[in-house]
């Protein structure tokens, strides 16, 4: 199998914020996945955390208390959340924060991960930044996302906006006719690249 044959799901949360004596939770979510060619939003959704919202993370993604007031928990939305990722691989940028929500399910069996700042790390070193914005700016991408709606740390955005990164990444590195087994080795966490591998890409 090759990474071409691979089923993708883009995942991003926006979230309540760190605070002394907090829990961070997800306070919206956002899938992206192409669907018969198309880049397509598999599900966006406020959340409904148990605490308040920090004013920090409000100045980033807008998102207060009011917003979700009659947003649904994270557990209820297992249902859609097993009819995005189910059977895809699931990409994030930087996907600490995405692994760490995704607990609230702990026998879920989502993945293998793709990590698309450890991608643009190894293949394109140098750049000033690796914020996802930037990188979308940098390889001159955001045509690609001229869409309604889309708005920077709005997690559908987001989403969208990785998985067009991903698939730019394998563009240029040439990887969609790569095996499955090598291309895990390079994307996920927690994965060491063999030494035998290091010529092929």
């Amino acid at each position: 199998m090759t990474v071409r044959e691979v089923r993708f799901a883009a995942l991003d949360f926006e979230s309540a914020g760190t605070a002394p004596g907090l829990t961070d939770e997800p306070v919206q979510i956002g899938i992206a996945g192409r669907e018969n060619g198309e880049l397509r939003i598999l599900l966006d959704s406020h959340l409904k955390p148990t605490r308040p919202v920090t004013w920090a993370a409000q100045s980033v993604h807008g998102i207060d208390d009011h917003a979700l007031s009659s947003a649904p928990r994270f557990v209820d939305l297992w249902p859609a959340l097993n009819d995005c990722l189910r059977d895809r691989w699931i990409v994030a940028h930087g996907a600490g924060t995405e692994r760490r929500f995704l607990r609230a399910f702990p026998l879920h069996g989502f993945g293998p991960w793709v990590d698309t700042l450890r991608l643009a790390r190894r293949f394109f070193p140098g750049c000033g930044s690796y914020a996802l914005g930037d990188l979308i700016g940098l390889f001159g991408l955001q045509s690609r996302l001229d869409r309604p709606g889309f708005r920077w740390h709005d997690a559908a955005s987001d989403a969208a906006a990785c998985l067009v990164l991903l698939e730019h990444i394998l563009d240029a590195s040439g990887l969609w006719n790569e095996p499955v087994d090598l291309f895990r080795q390079l994307a996920g966490p927690g994965f060491k690249l063999a030494t035998r591998d290091l010529g092929r890409v």
